[in-house]
């Protein structure tokens, strides 16, 4: 078989006679959530790169940042618990287009903002906006892939976080040099609107969809009768251990995404004096790292497979790879070269972002498709609600330790605890068994 960028992949026909043309139809759906999350990641880091920019131009201090990504995360927690349902009901078709005209209008309402307080009410709706994305996309991979190549497109889709982590330390130090802070939230905003446009226009369920073979369609659903399952309501999915091992792997890793997300601009101007102009070379270096660890991440089962392993002992394996991936981040605050501190990052990022794969991966693992979306947003609330608490923990410890020594060793250790608890919670990832 051939790779999945390949313009075509081929079978073996059942009879034995020649190759049969599968089609990659699902990877351009792939494709499609690769560029959303990429515009998704590109809105959210607007801010952290003109943090210094703007504690000058309107006076924000360490606390106040720490409340505007309290605020958005707030948001986050709440919207994606409607988020994952109202996907689940609307499809994803539909529903996609709704968030991401959302938190297309909040990001480009940013420039408006002249106070904490109304960068704040913006990071709000921001964070309203962008909660549908990730339980859309996890949907649409259910929808699109039979389960043994699910982490692969989760993890392709998963490292467009990191691309647009990429693109906006390209974009916007350039916008805001030559323009204004401000023009800088307008330019990216209208990706997003350029994105729906193609979204609406393109996608359909597999069943629907007018270009794909009936051997893709075949291929897509060869497990889909043991998948779908039926309809579970929100609460009752509460009361499955495997739903709380999801939301507490995601409550305490999502948080630390956040922190480099959000914060790391800020840490190399404060620990090595990078400015504005000079910041966008150790984020592009990162995050161009990260993105390839998320797809290494999400292929890094496939080898485990081989060696014998379950497909549940081969997801924790890789997991557990990547949680010891990010062990060495617990120097990087005081450290005194720039390019040590680089080193760690890119490491600790990329195995964030192959374990977030593999995270993500499980609830299709345990859970019927039907579920999927919902746990998803369950899951991201709880990452959330972590985050939150440590975007107001981080601004008040910046404000009087002026050190990042603390929060990089917090960093360092809650990776391999979300593992423990997962396999206690869930051992083998064991698949929840829901009657009709």
């Amino acid at each position: 078989m051939k790779s999945p960028g390949s313009a075509v992949e081929q079978v073996d026909a059942p009879e034995g006679g020649g190759k049969l043309r599968l089609g990659r139809v699902r990877w351009t759906i792939c494709a499609m959530l690769f560029v959303a999350t990429s515009i998704n990641y590109m809105d959210r880091q607007v801010i952290a790169i003109l943090k210094p920019t703007l504690q000058h131009s309107i006076g924000m201090t360490e606390v106040d940042y720490g409340y505007i990504i309290f605020a958005f995360q707030l948001a986050y927690a709440v919207g994606v618990l409607a988020a994952g349902r109202l996907i689940d009901k609307l499809g994803t078709r539909v529903g996609y287009c709704v968030f991401m005209g959302i938190w297309s209008l909040s990001a480009m309402g940013h420039a408006l903002a002249s106070s904490a307080l109304e960068f704040g009410f913006a990071r709000f709706f921001l964070g309203l906006g962008e909660s549908g994305n990730f339980p859309a996309a996890i949907k649409t991979v259910a929808e699109w892939f039979p389960q043994r190549e699910r982490s692969l497109a989760t993890g392709i889709f998963n490292s467009g976080a990191n691309v647009g982590a990429i693109l906006a330390p390209l974009i916007v130090p350039w916008v805001a040099l030559h323009y204004s802070w401000r023009a800088a939230f307008l330019v990216t905003g209208v990706f997003s609107m350029l994105w729906i446009f193609w979204w609406y226009r393109n996608y359909r369920k597999p069943a629907d969809h007018p270009t794909l073979t009936g051997r893709e369609l075949r291929h897509i659903y060869e497990e889909a009768a043991a998948q779908m399952g039926p309809h579970v309501p929100w609460l009752r999915l509460l009361s499955f251990r495997q739903t709380w091992a999801f939301a507490a792997g995601k409550f305490l890793t999502d948080p630390i995404w956040w922190f480099f997300l959000f914060w790391l601009p800020d840490f190399f101007s404060k620990r090595f004096h990078l400015n504005l102009a000079h910041l966008g070379l150790p984020l592009i270096i990162i995050y161009t790292t990260s993105s390839v660890g998320s797809v290494c991440g999400g292929w890094l089962p496939v080898p485990f497979r081989k060696l014998g392993l379950s497909a549940s002992g081969a997801r924790l394996t890789a997991m557990l790879v990547c949680a010891c991936c990010v062990v060495p981040i617990f120097v990087a605050g005081s450290l005194n070269s720039e390019w040590v501190a680089i080193g760690l990052l890119s490491l600790a990022t990329a195995a964030h972002q192959g374990w977030s794969a593999n995270l993500f991966t499980t609830t299709s693992d345990m859970f019927p498709k039907s579920a999927v979306g919902s746990v998803v947003g369950i899951g991201t609330c709880a990452g959330s609600t972590g985050g939150m608490l440590l975007a107001a923990s981080a601004g008040w410890i910046l404000q009087v330790t002026h050190s990042y020594v603390s929060l990089f060793i917090l960093a360092s250790t809650v990776y391999l605890l979300a593992l423990l608890i997962i396999v206690l919670l869930a051992p083998g990832l064991k698949k929840v068994e829901i009657a009709a």
